[in-house]
């Protein structure tokens, strides 16, 4: 079943029946091509109401709200090799600040102290409830409330200038989510492709990751607390490139749907 944050483009308020141009967001499932309003939030037992919106007629945000954005490097092999590092014996996480996040649609605005920023497609995984310190056989899935599909956003030139990777993953508007959450999943066969201007790019599934869903919640639990709403991204196959002004990235996740953002450069 997938769900979404979203405002009607035109709302009429319950209360005083005057149109409001910027509603407060709010939470629904999505119904074929309707959304259906919920009442409170995806983690605290919603229900649906009975306000409905055609999903033409909703601006889509961002799914969830995390409080940290927890990243997998290099979890494809392919995709290490084709930038020339060594598997990692261990997980290898670095995190993307809330601030860098932007819904289907919005523009990834390239800053102009790069000159080279990369797509990177991946799965990503929804935090269902607080998970800290799992045990060795304890299965991720209880904490997993969906999948959204996650772009992992990267200035490539400054990565590898810098050495570690906060400035060239932390842009604002470096972490595109969404455009759902789906919480019907099977985390063993899950895929995810990558296409820019309609081609396809990467293409990669949850198999193929060399630390499997189940060692990177446990890794991660056992570094910082997880609580509901946060974001896992799990690692991107190879096939990264260079992104440019005028271009549409887009991430497909199984299951899930697609996140499409165009490309640009910050106004004069």
């Amino acid at each position: 079943m997938k769900f979404c944050r979203f405002q009607p483009l035109l709302f009429e308020a319950p209360t005083h029946g005057r149109a409001e141009s910027h509603p407060a967001p709010l939470f629904g499932r999505i119904e074929q091509c309707i959304v259906r309003e919920m009442s409170g939030e995806l983690f605290a037992g919603s229900r649906p109401t009975e306000r409905t919106w055609p999903l033409d007629d909703v601006k889509l945000l961002p799914p969830v709200v995390p409080s940290k954005i927890v990243c997998v490097g290099r979890n494809y092999r392919e995709h290490a090799n084709e930038l020339g590092n060594e598997m990692p014996r261990e997980p290898l996480i670095f995190l993307k600040p809330p601030s860098s996040i932007i819904a289907t649609g919005e523009p990834i605005v390239m800053p102009m102290v790069s000159k080279r920023v990369d797509y990177e497609g991946e799965i990503g995984l929804v935090i269902a409830k607080m998970c800290s310190w799992l045990g060795d056989n304890e299965s991720a899935a209880p904490y997993i409330a969906g999948l959204i599909c996650v772009n992992d956003v990267t200035a490539r030139d400054l990565q590898n200038v810098d050495g570690q990777w906060t400035r060239a993953k932390g842009f604002d508007t470096f972490c595109p989510i969404g455009p759902f959450v789906e919480t019907e999943f099977d985390l063993g066969a899950t895929t995810v492709d990558t296409f820019v201007n309609g081609k396809r790019k990467q293409s990669g599934r949850t198999s193929e990751m060399m630390f499997s869903v189940d060692v990177i919640l446990r890794w991660i639990s056992r570094v910082m607390t997880l609580i509901p709403g946060d974001v896992i991204a799990t690692g991107t196959p190879a096939g990264v490139g260079p992104l440019a002004a005028g271009d549409v990235v887009e991430v497909v996740v199984g299951g899930v749907g697609t996140l499409r953002n165009p490309v640009a450069v910050p106004d004069a």
